[in-house]
């Protein structure tokens, strides 16, 4: 791990002031997605809050602003952590959190600091995986997530199949990904042997090409997310959340692993929300293999390109977000 110098305590600071919009855009040193001391966490139930019953699949949330904090239906509470500038010792909050709560802890690890100024370059990067370089990062990460109590998923570097977004990953070959990615739960195995492994690609068709193999892949994470706007624009009609799933669903289920929707999200007039909401959690026959959803409960993170910006999927509207 990278040592923590001497903005350590500014850093903190931010971190407690302010809610990320996710792991991938702020410096800071503690995991996101469990919400910080003084915030108001709400019951308030709106349109854009998914339907749960009693024959949903498991449904969980990415949760910084606390709206699902005292939900009896999330089973998943989502953390973004970067494996550099954190302060590790944070996870036992997040497991603490958890267990109060009944839930599992699915923990995106994302290979780099939320610092800009910290950032290497997507080959640097790499070569440093692969060269072992960054072993003690992982091994740092994986060592503390084997003294949690709650059961855990490991989600290394999501979204590789997706180039137009803010992932140095994502620049990588297919061929180069792999091997990072068999190196990195080779090397987590090491030090947690009770965890799962999600690899965890966005979805697109080029999907297939990333795949590590059985070996190392317990389950397989999707990314699903409505926006109208770009819906209307690119299929000339609203889309469900059954069309939105399909493409990446066929490909996956290939593999033979279940499948999750490891980030979830849609935002539209108050009838493609209502549509979305009450159909996200279902079981669909057509989608045997799908076991739980997980909500993205924030603002996004990076605009969306074509000027569509950074939509807002937090479930409570009119509340203020990052």
């Amino acid at each position: 791990m990278k040592a923590v110098g001497k903005n350590t305590s500014k850093m903190i600071a931010l971190s407690l002031a302010t809610l990320a919009l996710s792991g991938a855009v702020l410096a800071a040193n503690l995991p996101r997605g469990i919400p910080t001391a003084g915030t108001q966490t709400t019951d308030q139930v709106t349109d854009k809050r998914p339907v749960i019953t009693e024959t949903s699949v498991d449904f969980g949330a990415y949760d910084p602003h606390g709206d699902f904090g005292s939900d009896p239906n999330v089973k998943i509470e989502h953390l973004f952590l970067p494996w550099e500038d954190v302060d590790l010792s944070t996870l036992a909050i997040a497991d603490e959190y958890a267990l109060q709560r009944g839930r599992s802890l699915l923990i995106s690890v994302e290979p780099w600091s939320w610092s800009v100024d910290w950032r290497v370059t997507s080959e640097e990067l790499l070569n440093g995986v692969l060269s072992g370089r960054y072993d003690a990062y992982m091994a740092s990460v994986c060592t503390a997530a084997d003294g949690l109590k709650s059961p855990v998923i490991i989600r290394w570097a999501q979204e590789m199949d997706e180039t137009d977004n803010q992932f140095t990953w994502a620049h990588w070959r297919p061929e180069s990904y792999v091997a990072a990615y068999r190196r990195m739960v080779t090397e987590c195995r090491k030090h947690l042997r009770t965890a799962k492994y999600m690899w965890s690609p966005k979805g697109n068709p080029n999907l297939v090409s990333f795949y590590p193999g059985d070996e190392f892949v317990d389950i397989v994470g999707l990314s699903v997310f409505g926006l109208q706007r770009y819906d209307r624009d690119h299929f000339g009609k609203d889309r469900t959340f059954a069309e939105a799933l399909e493409p990446g669903y066929r490909l996956a289920e290939g593999f033979g692993k279940p499948i999750m929707v490891a980030e979830l999200g849609y935002e539209g007039d108050q009838a493609y929300v209502r549509n979305w909401a009450a159909s996200v959690a279902q079981k669909h026959p057509e989608f045997p293999s799908l076991s739980a959803v997980v909500y993205f409960n924030d603002r996004e993170v990076y605009p969306w390109p074509d000027g569509y910006g950074r939509p807002d999927w937090r479930v409570v509207t009119g509340q203020p977000t990052n």
